[in-house]
């Protein structure tokens, strides 16, 4: 795929199912990974190795995950006999923002910082390596800062002077409701959490249970504005 016909693509697959998305992405490139942490996350992996069987997945261990979450990545390791390549924080930058700030700064000066260290920059070493990546987000997890992604886009954030990266969408139209059809028809493993109240899992002093009928987002950063609830992964969807 090249930037002349990005556009294109993004005309093509406009509203189109995940599947139809995923093929798209896993036969214009070979050099793409699945970033995985949640539920959606693994139906993408549950309809990719259906499409190719050599799909590679990496996820973030920020190092404040829940008990729950690392035996998650084990059982979805174990289940689609698949290799995780697990990416921790650079120590250089860790230590000592943890040496200045403690380890709960967040709570006073909001979570960029600590997101920034512990999520954000290992992404970008990740994604340096890669042509195209491959995202579990959905315009309903957020009505402020993802109504307005494409199934395909060029990823301003993650894209150096010198490559352009593409970053591919797929479950974006689908509700959380299609997404755990998708789980329960067709068996696919999920974190245990989803069964203690927790919908959107992060790290754990940063997500808890929410109520019924609460959205899902509540339970991330609960702390700071409703409106501007993401870590920096998806960066470009925070005007």
């Amino acid at each position: 795929m090249t930037l002349f016909d990005i556009q294109t693509v993004q005309a093509e697959l406009k509203s189109k199912n995940p599947r139809s998305i995923l093929k798209t992405a896993l036969e214009n490139f070979d050099n793409i990974a699945i970033s995985f942490s949640g539920a959606e996350d693994v139906v993408l992996i549950d309809m990719a190795l259906n499409i190719r069987k050599d799909i590679q997945v990496f996820s973030l261990d920020t190092g404040r995950l829940h008990p729950e979450t690392y035996q998650f990545i084990e059982k979805i390791r174990q289940h689609y006999q698949i290799d995780i390549e697990i990416l921790t924080p650079d120590r250089g930058l860790l230590d000592p923002f943890v040496k200045e700030k403690g380890l709960f700064s967040f709570y006073e000066e909001g979570h960029q910082q600590c997101c920034g260290i512990r999520k954000v920059d290992s992404l970008r070493r990740k994604l340096s390596t890669l042509d195209a990546w491959i995202t579990g987000q959905r315009k309903d997890q957020s009505l402020d800062t993802r109504q307005d992604i494409p199934e395909v886009q060029i990823d301003a954030a993650f894209s150096s002077e010198g490559k352009k990266l593409i970053k591919f969408n797929p479950l974006l139209n689908w509700s959380s409701g299609q997404v755990w059809d998708h789980i329960e028809a067709y068996q696919v493993p999920f974190n245990e959490l989803h069964q203690k109240g927790f919908i959107s899992i992060g790290c754990e002093p940063c997500t808890r249970a929410v109520i019924p009928n609460q959205h899902e987002r509540a339970g991330r950063w609960w702390w700071e504005e409703a409106t501007k609830k993401e870590c920096g992964l998806h960066v470009n969807n925070v005007k």
